[in-house]
């Protein structure tokens, strides 16, 4: 077996399970996380905290610098790099985190896709500020339905990088999926960390929103918002800080800032979901379930043969 695979939407309870793992069995825990790469952006993505870090130290966060792109090829090399260290050191690799496409990468590969084009995203950016994503989704639907269909309207990251695919390579980016998704994954234990309770969930969802807020996360916004950054950067648009941005800029108030994160974060939450649900071969946990924690070691300990029962608080990596 070659790691753990521990997936779930935001807001769930990840964090708190892998760090109740790692009190448990030795672990080298490795963060699947598209935001949590970014130095400075703390708060507002939820990056584990010093003691939940002390008991369980978190591989691939803070590895650049918010004006840098991480991409889901590079996250794969880094992630296999892990994998092998964990494995040297006699320790579980668990990959914990929502970032469905960086476990794509992992578990599957992917196509062999054309870089990014400044210049060309500027330009579906600007159309975008004029038309509107949705509008540009329309296009999308007619060039390329069978990734239209897998896009939303509103996800302004996914419809430019399709139209970009589309123009550079005059493929549809469809086409690549395909290309990508020949290796079959294996080696991998996985499981889903699934809210039985949506109700609840879209709650707490407001709720650390609004933590988030008290604890200066409007502060740190400002930070990245003074750095003056390209908009189509990926730290630019993590959900929730997009909102704050663009309320920064003047676009509008801080209230309607909160609505339209708290939105954004739970339309990432039900896309998340929706991944898992079509995937067969995981494991599903009820994250209101208490015994998760035992059920995952249990599993663990029927995969692998633990040298070290305790993790070891503060290992370094």
């Amino acid at each position: 077996m070659e790691a753990v695979l521990l997936k779930g939407p935001t807001c769930v309870g990840k964090t708190r399970l892998v760090v109740e793992l790692a009190k448990r069995l030795p672990l080298r825990v490795i963060s699947v996380d598209s935001a949590c790469v970014y130095r400075g952006l703390d708060i507002g993505t939820a990056k584990p905290g010093p003691e939940e870090r002390r008991i369980a130290p978190h591989g691939l966060v803070d590895l650049c610098s918010p004006d840098e792109r991480y991409s889901a090829a590079r996250f794969a090399e880094d992630a296999h790099n892990e994998i092998a260290r964990a494995r040297e050191l006699g320790r579980v690799p668990v990959l914990v985190g929502g970032t469905m496409l960086y476990f794509r990468a992992l578990e599957q590969g992917l196509a062999d896709l054309p870089g990014a084009d400044a210049a060309l995203r500027k330009a579906i950016q600007a159309r975008a500020g004029r038309e509107g994503w949705p509008a540009l989704h329309e296009q999308l639907r007619q060039l390329d339905p069978a990734a239209a269909a897998r896009i939303s309207p509103n996800d302004g990251a996914r419809i430019e990088r399709a139209l970009e695919v589309l123009r550079l390579t005059g493929r549809p980016i469809s086409e690549f999926w395909l290309d990508g998704s020949g290796a079959a994954a294996s080696g991998y234990l996985k499981f889903a960390l699934i809210p039985e309770d949506r109700g609840a969930w879209r709650r707490r969802i407001e709720e650390r929103f609004d933590e988030m807020m008290k604890r200066g996360w409007l502060d740190e916004a400002r930070a990245l918002h003074a750095l003056k950054l390209d908009p189509g950067l990926p730290a630019t648009r993590i959900a929730g800080y997009r909102q704050l941005l663009e309320h920064l800029d003047g676009q509008f108030s801080l209230d309607e800032a909160r609505v339209r994160g708290i939105r954004a974060t739970k339309a990432l939450g039900r896309r998340q979901l929706t991944w898992l649900r079509a995937k067969r071969d995981i494991i599903h946990l009820v994250a209101e379930n208490p015994q998760c924690a035992a059920r995952v070691e249990n599993e663990i300990h029927s995969h692998w043969r633990i040298r070290d029962r305790r993790a070891t608080p503060g290992e370094t990596r």
